[in-house]
Parts: structure tokens; sequence; C-alpha cells
């Protein structure tokens, strides 16, 4: 990894996607992708956790538009820095840009040691591949956990 690039690679497995989210709303959505990142011993308490994540959404919309929202959390609950990704066969409400429900999220889950140099990046990153129409419709229409992973790393 250089300065200026993370490997997306190293913060994202097929643990930490679910194509068919249950969740009606953004807490239970927020929830659900929680307890991944639990499950991969990425995060040592759930509940601390959404809880610095509710602190984040206090402070802006999170939602982006298109469909996507990108919650995030800074906390000391974080073991590694990582990203859970859910998307959904039904429109989650929720604060966005676009006033329209979402179907597709990226929670990033960041340690505290992190904050400042490794989300900023990470974030940038993400944030320029969701800037292509392309890359976000080919989001959506994902299929199955291997063809998120391989969007998201690509070059």
């Amino acid at each position: 990894m250089t300065d200026k690039e993370i490997n997306i690679a190293k913060v994202i497995n097929q643990n930490l996607i679910d194509l068919h989210l249950n969740g009606k709303n953004k807490k239970d959505v927020i929830n659900e992708l929680s307890i991944l990142l639990k499950n991969d011993d990425d995060i040592t308490n759930t509940q601390d956790f959404i809880e610095d994540v509710f602190i984040r959404e206090k402070e802006g919309e999170t939602g982006i538009g298109q469909g996507v929202a990108i919650p995030h959390g800074k906390s000391s609950a974080v073991k590694n820095t990582k990203i859970a990704i859910g998307l959904s066969d039904h429109p989650i409400p929720w604060e966005t840009l676009d006033n329209k429900p979402v179907t597709a999220v990226i929670l990033f889950a960041v340690r505290d040691q992190d904050a400042s140099s490794l989300h900023l990046k990470l974030l940038q990153q993400v944030a320029v591949l969701l800037s292509d129409d392309d890359f976000i419709s080919k989001l959506h229409a994902a299929k199955n956990k291997r063809n998120v992973i391989d969007l998201l790393c690509q070059k």
C-alpha cells in the first residue's frame, strides 16, 4: 500500500457482504452489517460500534444518492479497519442527497488509530468509484459476493 492508495482487497472479504439485507430501516441495516463485522472478528463490541456510527450519522447525511449510503464509524470497538457491504431487494429509507431510499449500503468500520489517514484515503477511493455511474449500476446489479469484491478492487 502506498501513502496515496489503499488496497481495498485488504479491507473487504466475502464474509463482510450481504446480498439480501433484511433490514427495513437504517438502524436495522447498520445492525446487520455490524454483526457481519463482529462475526469476522473485526469489531469487539457490536453495540459500542453501532453507537459510534450513529454519532457520525447525526453529523450529516451519509446517503449520497443513486440508491447508495456510506455510513461510517470511527470507534475504539474496531479491531481491523474494514468495509461491510449490504445490498437490498427493497428500498430502505435513509437521509440522502437526492431524498430517495437506498438499496446499497457500504459501512466503513475504522479503528480510532486509523481515523485520520487510512479512513480518509479509503473514503476517497470509494468516493471515486461511486462517482462513476457505471460502477453504481454494476454494484446494484451484483449477483454474487465475488462480483462485489471484483468491482471494488478494479483498477
